[in-house]
């Protein structure tokens, strides 16, 4: 868990211990806040998706809003009780939606006319607290339109508003929103922290926890969804079987694969596939580096050590390449059915 005296956020004290020093004192107003060391209009939470980065932002806005105030958020008064069911008045979280205005993280958008709300709403002033929060997740899904007219408010904020906006790359937004906020890179959390967390706050099993933390790349909030996802162990043995299957087939059955997948159109699952293949790629390169005590599938090493041994580094190293490369493609194109051509042909052949 966090130090004492720090926050109740697992893995970020570095992240933690900057914003504590950014607290207002409770007998100054916004204004002298803003020029002497206070929270800046505008903050920026870079990392990967599930590292954290809305965990520290809501925690932030906690600290911010706190009838306690100190250098961390009480936890139990109204303001904080508030904003952790999402019903405080002065704080607002803005997520990608669909066409139908439903929440949906995963392939939603933030859209134009939720970027008008925010305008209109911050022009009003606080209910509670001494400032207005909005949260804003993902804004590497955010259209072309919500970004420009949000400028409108980076560029003008009240001096009682504060925008914490979330991303997993700092270079899939404008560069003219990046320069107007404080940007808090959110660093991967050391496995034996996230498999403490898991056990003693959500009481993982042992075993469940030392995989998970493995598996989680540094991500809590990841192993946490896994731990809740009772379909987990099913489909993580599915997506690693269908990986060995396809090493062993030919080119014919290779596409016919593609082709079935691209015409399914889910791009999360899709993306949690690679991501799995690719951590097992990398646990095969740490194998022929004699380096198995380091990988992250540790319950499957028999199978990683036997497919190491009939590739060569090189083929390993290359596949990594190639499927970052193809992911990375993936986002930005609707054309599945020639990204996944590419890199099942190129993938190792194992017999």
């Amino acid at each position: 868990m966090a130090e004492k005296g720090m926050w109740p956020v697992y893995g970020h004290n570095t992240a933690v211990h900057l914003l504590q020093r950014t607290l207002p004192s409770p007998l100054a107003d916004n204004s002298s806040q803003r020029g002497f060391g206070g929270p800046r209009h505008a903050y920026l939470f870079v990392g990967a998706q599930g590292i954290g980065k809305s965990t520290l932002a809501q925690v932030y806005a906690q600290a911010l809003l706190c009838t306690e105030p100190s250098d961390r958020p009480c936890g139990v008064c109204r303001s904080c009780r508030l904003i952790r069911s999402g019903n405080h008045p002065d704080f607002r979280l803005v997520a990608p939606v669909n066409r139908e205005g439903a929440v949906d993280r995963s392939a939603g958008l933030l859209r134009v006319e939720q970027a008008a709300t925010i305008i209109r709403d911050s022009i009003l002033s606080p209910l509670e607290g001494r400032y207005k929060i909005f949260l804003l997740q993902d804004m590497q899904q955010a259209n072309e339109s919500f970004a420009n007219k949000l400028l409108k408010t980076l560029e003008e904020p009240p001096a009682h508003v504060i925008l914490l906006l979330t991303a997993t790359e700092r270079t899939q937004l404008l560069p003219t929103i990046v320069s107007r906020c404080q940007v808090r890179e959110m660093q991967p959390i050391a496995p034996t922290v996230i498999e403490q967390a898991l056990g003693q706050h959500w009481q993982a099993e042992p075993k469940q926890a030392q995989l998970l933390a493995r598996l989680a790349g540094g991500r809590l909030g990841w192993a946490v969804t896994q731990l809740h996802n009772a379909k987990f162990d099913a489909e993580r043995q599915e997506q690693l079987e269908t990986l060995w299957r396809l090493a062993a087939a030919n080119r014919i059955q290779r596409l016919a694969f593609s082709e079935q997948t691209a015409a399914k159109g889910s791009q999360p699952q899709l993306f949690n596939m690679l991501e799995m293949w690719t951590t097992w790629w990398r646990d095969v390169l740490l194998a022929q580096a004699n380096c198995i005590d380091a990988c992250s599938n540790i319950d499957l090493r028999e199978e990683i050590t036997r497919q190491a041994a009939h590739l060569s580094q090189e083929s390993v190293q290359k596949y990594i390449q190639t499927l970052k490369r193809i992911e990375g493609y993936l986002h930005h194109t609707t054309n599945t059915r020639m990204a996944l051509d590419v890199l099942l042909l190129q993938l190792p052949q194992i017999v």
